[in-house]
């Protein structure tokens, strides 16, 4: 079984896994969102090399590392650390919606505003015309 598939069924079905150090539970979490080094690492802010190092054993991380993992990917704290419990606490987070948020951090604050504003603005149609479906029952089927 690939690595990435192995680690998504047992996030699934909740099963601790076996994975002994820090940095396998880290490479575990990167993997399972299917990021480079790279890109994990800027995730958290650390640099390429800094996290490289943790990931392959040659480095400890720190409180603020643990944290930053456990806040930006809402994996388990304990599981990171300890091995023991869940990967992440939480259901699955949402791969595409990190990804999005990640996109907004790095645009110029005027034009993250501006996308803020268009999701706020798409948010509020969609939820006018999830209250006129409602109000409105369902639409009968064609007979042809």
């Amino acid at each position: 079984m690939p690595w990435v598939a192995f680690v998504r069924y047992h996030r699934n079905t909740g099963d601790a896994m076996e994975v002994s150090t820090i940095g396998e539970r880290i490479k575990a979490v990167r993997k399972t969102f299917g990021l480079s080094q790279r890109e994990f690492s800027d995730g958290i802010y650390l640099s390429h090399s800094f996290y490289s190092k943790i990931e392959n054993g040659d480095r400890r991380g720190n409180n603020r590392v643990y944290e930053l993992i456990s806040h930006r990917y809402k994996v388990n704290k304990r599981w990171l650390i300890t091995g023991q419990g869940r990967m992440f606490d939480e259901e699955q987070p949402d791969v595409e919606l990190l990804e999005l948020m990640g996109i907004i951090e790095d645009l110029d604050p005027l034009f993250r505003e501006c996308i803020i504003q268009q999701v706020k603005l798409m948010a509020n149609l969609n939820r006018k015309s999830r209250e006129t479906a409602v109000k409105d029952g369902p639409r009968p089927k064609d007979a042809g």
